[in-house]
């Protein structure tokens, strides 16, 4: 399976994950030779590229991807990126005829990285080394590089830069093939390289003292005095001569951040870091559409899925609600212009685009399309609820009616499947109903039945009667009793046996969504399963330690780096602390904040995709994914909003009120949330030691109510 090209933002949608691990050679059949014999053999696949060790620039739409020592070798997924073309593969720096020795290499924000070498200067009889290279690298594709002379005498040497590329699209990078470099022409104060379609230039300030094309080198002779510094600026730009459409970009000059910027304050020192870093991760992925520039939403994540897959984008826009409306905004927006307007064939009118998502070894695979339909309704209800202008809101809901159409007839015995099937192949080839997908349509139904109301649309009774009855086939059906007082399916096969997986899906049933005046949805569980469940999620068969795991350890298949087979997924994780902490489950809650805030510390408060469901022991990190996207949209925001749950606000801008409701065991010990946004105004809020909420600023619209 492989990744897919960062160009137009459906190509991202329902494209499978890279497969970590080369084509199986089917074994020899009765007469055929022995191995080694003669006997043609398939030759493997490529591996794909591991990249836990790369240190990734990102700055959508363009992104940069190298070892730590800073070197781009050409290796795996080096280089320099933009529009999913790899605009420089190598870019290998010799100073002396030697490389740096490799100090330190990190990311200084997810746009920009840094990089330390040393060398000593040939001859030098000191033990020291005298000089240092830094190489100041940022994901647009520009990089300085700075020597410094700290000895006692004068640098004499050469300073090489060797450079490529392949021009090769980002997909098949990933799937682990490396295409031929292409021959470079000199250009100005560089070199080119043209290829079919693209054109990449890298360009130098100052100039170099002599360009070899056939080698691809740069060539300086330098002359550092003691205490002294020289630096260059070299630029990689790419060209392209494709017709068409135009790829989306990037976040504009002078477009401001879909959000606010809070600032944190909380006894637990690793709280604000996580929260601040995971926000700079999420900007690093902000893309728009060429003809809606201030219409911000995110990409997935980089390196993978570095474009729109529409499911995503909306949790990361609903997860970030409380810094303001307007990332949900622009997201509802771009998705409403790729809706399924008409009926098409294997199509549902309404839908949002997506394909199937791999289940994991003991579930069948989820429909992003259908989770992205149902998640839709919900995002816009929930961006009413903390603010969104009526007239914006106004304006989305055709769209969210269309998705409820969608929703309407998608019942096959009773619940709901895989929407971007017709109803007739539904009903004649049925498929297991997962429980998260009954969780996300039963909210979807309560959700679209508030907007359909309040804004004087019929229907809203009629769905609000569908979800009491898919509730109550759910309770029916959906629960497995036993010995330690029962647990709910995962799903249901066709003809109705329960799939008695044990998975981090399950914690979408705690996810019930915003109500009027901050209240809570009815959920599919009742009061005693919701407990049960709570027991179940912290219970060391799912709870790693580090965060949740995506299927029980107890399981004959559980993989600690199966994506869904065992790995733990930030951002389900982070919707199990915020539903166990609304319904009351605090001290479960805490155990997974602390979990995810200790990974966050060994990632350096930027946590990954995923990381292995290995079982946390003293003095060992997390182990890292080897294809993890990092950043991604939905674990930044994720990661962020486990923090902003404690606080407990839940506002209601149309009926004028704001709920704050903390977590009264107070995991983080007093915290402060200043730079929130409810009803586009600012919104601060202090939770003490002992749980209790103290607002310190808000709209003089809202009437305030504390629990």
């Amino acid at each position: 399976m492989r990744p897919p090209q960062a160009m137009p933002a459906e190509s991202v949608v329902g494209a499978p994950r890279p497969v970590g691990r080369p084509d199986l050679v089917p074994p020899a059949g009765p007469g055929s030779a022995p191995a080694g014999l003669g006997r043609p053999t398939a030759p493997p696949r490529p591996q794909p590229p591991a990249v836990h060790h790369a240190v990734i620039c990102v700055n959508a739409p363009a992104m940069a991807a190298s070892g730590p020592d800073g070197q781009l070798r050409g290796h795996g997924l080096h280089g320099f990126y933009r529009n999913g073309v790899r605009a420089l593969a190598r870019m290998e720096l010799r100073l002396g005829g030697m490389e740096p020795l490799p100090l330190q290499g990190a990311l200084t924000s997810t746009a920009q990285a840094r990089f330390l070498g040393a060398v000593r200067v040939p001859g030098d009889l000191d033990p020291d080394p005298a000089l240092t290279v830094e190489r100041l690298r940022h994901a647009d594709g520009v990089e300085t590089v700075v020597v410094r002379n700290t000895g006692p005498r004068p640098a004499r040497l050469p300073l090489e830069i060797a450079l490529g590329t392949d021009l090769g699209p980002v997909a098949e990078i990933a799937a682990g093939h490396r295409p031929p470099d292409l021959p470079g022409q000199v250009q100005s104060a560089g070199l080119r390289w043209t290829g079919p379609v693209h054109s990449a230039v890298v360009s130098a300030k100052p100039s170099p003292h002599a360009v070899l094309a056939g080698a691809g080198v740069l060539r300086w002779d330098l002359e550092v005095q003691p205490g002294a510094r020289w630096s260059v600026e070299l630029r990689t730009e790419l060209e392209s001569a494709a017709t068409g459409p135009r790829p989306p970009g990037g976040r504009g000059t002078g477009v401001p951040l879909p959000w606010s910027e809070p600032e944190v304050r909380s006894d637990d020192s690793r709280a604000a870091p996580l929260v601040s870093r995971s926000l700079d991760a999420l900007g690093g992925l902000l893309f728009a559409d060429p003809d809606r520039p201030t219409d911000l939403y995110p990409a997935s994540g980089a390196p993978w899925r570095f474009g729109l897959a529409p499911a995503d984008a909306l949790w990361a826009a609903r997860l970030t609600l409380p810094l303001g409306t307007r990332l949900a905004a622009g997201t509802l927006r771009a998705l409403a212009r790729r809706q399924q307007l008409a009926p098409a064939p294997g199509r549902t009118e309404g839908l949002l685009p997506g394909g199937l998502r791999h289940g994991g070894p003991e579930l069948p695979p989820t429909c992003t399309a259908t989770e992205a339909t149902l998640l839709f309704v919900t995002v816009l209800a929930e961006a009413w609820r903390w603010g969104l202008p009526r007239a914006e809101v106004a304006e989305l809901l055709p769209a969210a009616e269309r998705a409820l159409a969608a929703l309407c007839d998608g019942l096959v015995d009773g619940f709901v499947t895989d929407l971007s099937r017709p109803a007739e192949e539904r009903s004649a080839h049925p498929v297991a109903a997962r429980a998260e997908v009954q969780a996300q349509a039963h909210r979807a139904a309560l959700h679209g039945a508030e907007l359909l109301e309040a804004f004087g649309r019929p229907g809203g009774e009629g769905w609000r009667s569908w979800a009491a009855e898919l509730r109550g086939r759910f309770r029916e059906r959906f629960w497995i009793d036993d010995l330690s007082g029962g647990r709910p399916a995962a799903g249901l096969a066709p003809g109705g046996q329960p799939l008695p997986a044990l998975a981090s899906c399950l914690v979408h049933l705690l996810d019930t969504g915003l109500a009027a005046d901050g209240g809570r949805h009815d959920s599919l569980l009742d009061r005693e399963q919701t407990r049960l469940l709570a027991q179940r999620l912290v219970a060391p068969e799912l709870d790693s330690g580090w965060g949740l795991r995506t299927l029980s350890a107890k399981s004959p298949r559980f993989n600690p780096l199966g994506h869904r087979g065992g790995a733990v997924r930030v951002h389900e994780t982070a919707l199990a602390i915020a539903g166990l902490a609304e319904v009351g489950h605090e001290n479960e809650a805490g155990t997974l904040l602390e979990g995810l805030l200790a990974a966050a510390a060994h990632f350096e408060g930027r946590l990954p995709e995923m990381y292995a469901g290995e079982q946390r022991t003293p003095g060992c990190p997390p182990v890292p994914h080897p294809a993890a996207c990092r950043p991604a949209a939905v674990s930044a925001a994720g990661a962020a909003h486990a923090v902003f749950a404690l606080a407990g606000v839940r506002p209601d801008v149309p009926g004028g009120r704001v709920l704050v409701r903390p977590a009264s065991t107070a995991p983080l010990g007093e915290l402060e949330l200043t730079g929130l946004r409810v009803a586009g105004e600012p919104f601060s809020v202090r939770v003490s030691r002992i749980g209790v909420a103290m607002v310190e600023e808000a709209s003089g619209d809202l009437q305030l109510v504390a629990r």
